[in-house]
């Protein structure tokens, strides 16, 4: 079940490539509405990046949120879905397993510097046929050269496995803002509030009341990078005052909303 409000995006195609161009291919599209992508994978590396708006990935593990200033390491062969927030600028790199072996396996979140953000939009007006010898390919290896060095975050909500919990996710999915509790489901399911507890811890490493409030977080970025009203937010996270939602937003991404749009 897609997170909430995806239900409402526009479809968005993937590009029909056999093989990549060069060893480091950029893509460049602007996305006014939201819009997400149905569910494939690729025989390269992408680098899903945006210099305006939201980005979510979903595997079969997790979602993985980029907001500005990061991006996500999709590897090769992974199956995912994107989504994109309304007027995202994205600026994808496409990077063939050749030149990327230093690469861990999983899918994870990567923080963009600002020497990698402005080597990335001048890697973008490249031709796609760029000479690899000349000054082209040689930043075309410094961006790899970067990225190899750019810091893993943890921007990422883990799905549980069970079926039990997968519906109680879906629900929370669809509704955050809900103050349903675990002794509600656990009625519900006819099990113990203390065994669904352990399969959360389990299934997420988390337990269910800092996987909740991370969804929230995680789901409070794309409103907040969109302007709308800290206040408002909040109140449609399931927070009783403003004040609360800013302290674990603080606690969760070390910043106040305002410092970490900033």
């Amino acid at each position: 079940m897609p997170p909430k409000g995806h239900d409402k995006s526009v479809r968005r195609s993937i590009p029909g490539l056999s093989s990549l161009p060069r060893p480091l291919y950029g893509r460049t599209e602007s996305l006014p509405n939201r819009a997400l992508t149905r569910r494939h994978s690729h025989p390269w590396v992408q680098l899903s990046y945006a210099i305006q708006g939201v980005l979510e990935i979903q595997t079969g593990v997790g979602r993985f949120v980029a907001p500005p200033e990061r991006a996500v390491w999709i590897p090769a062969g992974m199956p995912h879905r994107v989504f994109s927030s309304p007027r995202t600028e994205m600026r994808s790199l496409y990077i063939d397993c050749s030149v990327s072996q230093w690469a861990p396996s999983g899918c994870h979140v990567l923080g963009v510097s600002d020497l990698l953000r402005e080597l990335i939009r001048a890697f973008s007006q490249f031709p796609v046929e760029y000479d690899q010898s000349g000054p082209h390919g040689r930043l075309a290896q410094v961006i790899l050269d970067q990225l190899a060095e750019a810091p893993q975050i943890d921007l990422m909500l883990p799905l549980p496995q069970d079926s039990r919990l997968r519906q109680i996710a879906q629900s929370l999915e669809s509704h955050p803002e809900q103050q349903t509790t675990l002794s509600h489901w656990s009625d519900k399911f006819g099990v113990t509030e203390k065994t669904l507890s352990r399969l959360f811890l389990r299934d997420t490493g988390l337990s269910f009341r800092a996987w909740r409030q991370r969804l929230r977080l995680l789901g409070a970025l794309t409103p907040l990078e969109q302007g709308e009203r800290v206040t408002d937010v909040a109140l449609a996270c399931g927070y009783d005052s403003t004040s609360a939602f800013i302290a674990a937003f603080r606690q969760q991404f070390g910043e106040t909303p305002g410092e970490f749009f900033r």
